[in-house]
Formats: structure tokens, sequence, C-alpha cells
């Protein structure tokens, strides 16, 4: 029994020894074996102005979705927005694309280089080249337009040229709204000294 224990003794002992020295063997080849690291190759951070972030917060891509009160479906999107300060409900966005589909199948887009919009006023404001294209078949460009966002209601602040299915025509305004006869019809006006240049072939 106690050359059994003994025996035992001297295997812990020598353990003891050998498996550090196993375990540094091991270390050091990893250190041997191990890539130089290369400086040039190191992970690219982004560089971000976090001072100009901490000034102008502002999101990327945000998107909008809502209905209005007689059912148009309105959705928003734009390339980066940012709050008002001073004037929490108010965004102002840049790189705009807003889509209405009205509820008899007939959907506008627009785009423009620039907008806004104020929550508490209900209205988005696009404008620098804003263009407007209705399924309808109409095309206009102006410089500013004005839209509800509570009800169907888009009206150019100024001087519009479209084309269309009658053919061309230039305009002081134009505005597009539900009709008033309750029908549930959309009416599209041109008004403000129109000049249309009609084309039987359009």
């Amino acid at each position: 029994m106690a050359r059994a224990d003994n025996a035992y003794s001297r295997l812990v002992n020598w353990l003891k020894v050998l498996l550090p020295l196993t375990a540094l063997a091991i270390l050091s080849t990893l250190f041997l074996l191990s890539r130089k690291i290369d400086p040039t190759q190191a992970i690219p951070f982004a560089t971000v102005d976090v001072d100009a972030l901490i000034r102008e917060p502002r999101i990327n891509a945000p998107n909008y979705s809502g209905v209005t009160e007689d059912g148009t479906a309105l959705r928003l999107t734009a390339e980066s927005a940012r709050p008002d300060p001073m004037n929490l409900a108010t965004v102002s966005a840049v790189i705009l694309h807003a889509r209405f589909d009205t509820p008899d199948g007939v959907h506008t887009e627009i785009t423009a280089d620039a907008g806004s919009i104020d929550g508490s006023a209900g209205l988005l404001v696009l404008q620098g080249g804003v263009s407007v294209v209705s399924s309808l078949g109409y095309r206009v460009s102006t410089d500013r337009i004005t839209a509800a966002i509570d009800r169907t209601r888009l009206e150019t602040d100024g001087a519009v040229t479209a084309t269309g299915p009658f053919g061309t025509l230039a305009a002081g305004q134009m505005l597009l709204t539900q009709a008033s006869d309750g029908s549930g019809s959309y009416v599209l006006v041109f008004k403000g000294g129109v000049k249309l240049l009609y084309d039987p072939k359009s």
C-alpha cells in the first residue's frame, strides 16, 4: 500500500513540473508562429464629425406614412431630415419623395430637392425642382408646392408648366383637391393666366 502511495506521490510531483513546462512551450510556439501586425491593415473607422451631429442632429432615410381624413394614403421619404430646434413640430428634409394614393385609384408622386413638414399646421412644403407626376397622365413642374397631410389638397405657390392628355400648358397656379359636391371625386384645376397648346394626338 505504501508503494502505491509513493508512486502516486511521485506522479503528482512530476506532473507539477511537466504541466507548467508544457504550457510554457505552447505559449512560446504561439508567439513564434503568430503573424506580424501590419498597422496599415487596421480596421478603417468612419470619419464622423461628432460635434456637427451634436449641433445638428438628423435622421437618415426617414419614412412617414399616414391616411388623410378623406381616405388618401400618403407616404413620404427623404434622404435625410432634421428637426427645427426652435420648433420640434417642424422637420426639414432634403431629396423628398411623396406619394398620394386617392380612394378612386389615382396616385400622384412628387419629388423635390428640399422641403419641410409642419406637424402642428398639418402641412408639407416641397421646393426646389418640384416634379409632380399623376397616373392620369399629367406631368407638372414648379418651384414650390404646399400639400396638406390631413386631407387631400395640393397647391402650387407659383407658376407651373404641365403636359397631359390635352397637350401642354402654362399656368399661374395648380390646385388638386376633393370635389365639393360630396361625390368623393377629385378635381385638378389650373388657373391664373392659363396658356394651352392643344395637341389632338396626345
